[in-house]
């Protein structure tokens, strides 16, 4: 996990604690269902920190594509695109950061820039020219 992930993960826990504590003042009935509800969030997510494995990015060479790394890259059609290769709890596809486990990342995990790398899809494979390789963000 990236620190950034880490820290997410982190406030995550720290704002059902409050909510927690929050709820353990109040007997209502609604109040008492909300609570059960923290407490699974808050198991979830205390164990997501406990087993994390962080990965600085920044001490990472920037010869070949790793774990925390932005990729730039061409598609066969010429269009530039960029993700970020980060933890399965941090990913959001959305914004370019794409889960390390994702066909996509697979694909581009060590490859240096000038490579060509195919990423294997449901919809046909697709050709990706690594253009760059960005510091951690």
């Amino acid at each position: 996990m990236t620190p950034a992930g880490l820290a997410q993960l982190q406030s995550k826990v720290a704002e059902l604690s409050e909510e927690r504590r929050r709820l353990l003042g109040d007997d209502s009935v609604g109040a008492k269902q909300q609570l059960r509800h923290v407490e699974r969030e808050l198991r979830y997510y205390d164990e997501r920190v406990a087993g994390a494995i962080r990965v600085d990015p920044s001490i990472q060479s920037a010869d070949r594509v790793h774990f925390g790394a932005t990729v730039e890259l061409e598609d066969e059609a010429g269009d530039i695109l960029r993700y970020t290769i980060v933890g399965e709890d941090e990913a959001d596809a959305a914004h370019g950061k794409i889960s390390w486990v994702s066909p996509l990342a697979k694909a581009l995990l060590n490859a240096e820039i000038g490579d060509t790398v195919t990423w294997k899809r449901p919809v046909g494979d697709k050709g990706l020219h690594v253009l760059a390789i960005l510091p951690a963000q």
